[in-house]
């Protein structure tokens, strides 16, 4: 069995959720995972601000706006009176239940639950199109399955073992369609996996059911070598292993989910990225070999705040690292790099939530310094395979380029370097001129 996940542009219309059925129509058994039409969430967010804000009469006016634009999907997706009729009784009844939360109190449960309608929405109508075209097929709701646990991570052992239970009631059936993103939390509550879950879930589905590849379908042939909205000539990564992948989602390569490369790396489970609006493409295949090669990709981490802690004292003293660290720890905020010189220690994190208590705290460990508006520029490859020139090759093309830190040894494949946002456009473009 294959999953198959496709993103909010490949089911952004009606014309794309026809080519979505053309491409997993042939037989095999497999689970697709689709995320919301692309646009919906982010309509939906804005849904929630205002109900949360109490401008019922704004909320009310963007959910008429967002539920015409599903019934001219609607219109144009289906040809049969009967399955118009029925797609759009669906669209009342959950733009009803939107609605209905600017008659009572608004709190993060309910902001959840409306959030999750946009998978709900996609699945239900890509549903209705497949029955109407004589595709055999079920909809496995996510919710009857998918869960995380009281810190917010999955619990893969009641995922797959409820998924299978779901699927065994199907035993003749070979396509199953599914929502990414949404969840039941440890209370059973509706809840998600945060923005751009959906690989997430494709891949948890996937390790949860032995699949046998793991594929996400976007608007982009494969993961490039840089970041091509800013950069010309770049050009698709035919291999890459699951650790140089992950460092790419993690440091800002947008086609990939950070979270969704371990659980198929724990299974050894393929992941192949696709291109949905060209699908003859040859996309790139992430496993668990190397294929070598020195230097694969560059990307970047906007939205990073650079925090120095100067202690009065030698920094390897008995406990001040420890005490650092468990400020954050204790604000769950992670830090992506960090470095360290006798007296001081240099960390980023990209999450500013708790900012101001963290520096609080800090500043009775030492003196503190917070540089915002960084980016972390992030090289990968297989360095151990490259004897010699790697870190040449980065710092020759950035010599012009200020750098904040650098972060090299810490990963055989993984040199991060931290530079003002400004110098982002000209960072990415040296790499690209000088390496590749």
């Amino acid at each position: 069995m294959k999953v198959l996940k496709f993103g909010g542009t490949s089911v952004g219309s009606a014309d794309r959720m026809r080519d979505v059925a053309n491409l997993i129509h042939n037989g095999d058994r497999k689970i697709v995972v689709l995320s919301a039409m692309s646009g919906t969430t982010n309509k939906l967010v804005q849904i929630a601000e205002m109900l949360y804000q109490n401008k019922n009469e704004d909320a009310n006016a963007l959910i008429d706006a967002l539920h015409d634009t599903y019934k001219q999907v609607v219109e144009s997706l289906y040809t049969t009176p009967e399955k118009k009729k029925q797609a759009n009784e669906l669209l009342s009844h959950h733009f009803d239940f939107i609605r209905a939360f600017t008659q009572d109190l608004f709190t993060i449960h309910e902001e959840r639950a409306i959030l999750a309608q946009g998978e709900l929405l996609s699945t239900a109508l890509f549903q209705f199109f497949l029955e109407e075209q004589g595709i055999p097929s079920v909809l496995l709701p996510a919710l009857n399955f998918m869960k995380i646990d009281e810190n917010e991570e999955p619990d893969a052992a009641y995922i797959a073992k409820s998924i299978r239970t779901e699927l065994e009631k199907y035993p003749d059936t070979n396509l199953f369609i599914t929502q990414g993103y949404i969840c039941r939390n440890a209370f059973g509550e509706i809840d998600n996996l945060k923005r751009g879950g959906s690989d997430y879930s494709a891949s948890l589905i996937g390790a949860a059911v032995d699949a046998s590849e793991i594929q996400i379908w976007t608007d982009i042939d494969g993961m490039h070598n840089n970041d091509p909205r800013i950069v010309k000539n770049t050009h698709p990564i035919a291999e890459l292993s699951f650790d140089e992948a992950a460092e790419l989602a993690y440091f800002g390569a947008k086609i990939l989910h950070p979270s969704s490369v371990l659980p198929a790396k724990q299974k050894n489970i393929p992941v192949r990225l696709l291109n949905t609006m060209q699908p003859e493409a040859k996309g790139t295949i992430i496993h668990g070999e190397t294929s070598g090669g020195g230097i694969k990709a560059v990307a970047a981490k906007d939205d990073i705040t650079a925090i120095k802690i100067k202690s009065g004292r030698m920094l390897l003293a008995y406990g001040f690292l420890r005490s650092v660290f468990e400020v954050f720890e204790r604000y769950k905020t992670p830090i992506d790099m960090i470095t360290t010189s006798e007296v001081a220690v240099s960390l980023t994190i990209d999450n500013n939530k708790f900012l101001n208590e963290i520096v609080a705290e800090l500043k009775e460990i030492g003196q503190v310094e917070v540089d915002e508006n960084q980016t972390i520029i992030c090289v990968v490859g297989d360095f151990i395979a490259e004897k010699s020139g790697t870190s040449l090759k980065v710092f020759e093309a950035l010599q012009d380029v200020p750098m904040r830190m650098i972060s090299y040894g810490g990963s055989t494949n993984n040199i991060s370097l931290l530079i003002n946002t400004s110098d982002k456009v000209t960072a990415l473009t040296r790499l690209n001129e000088g390496i590749f």
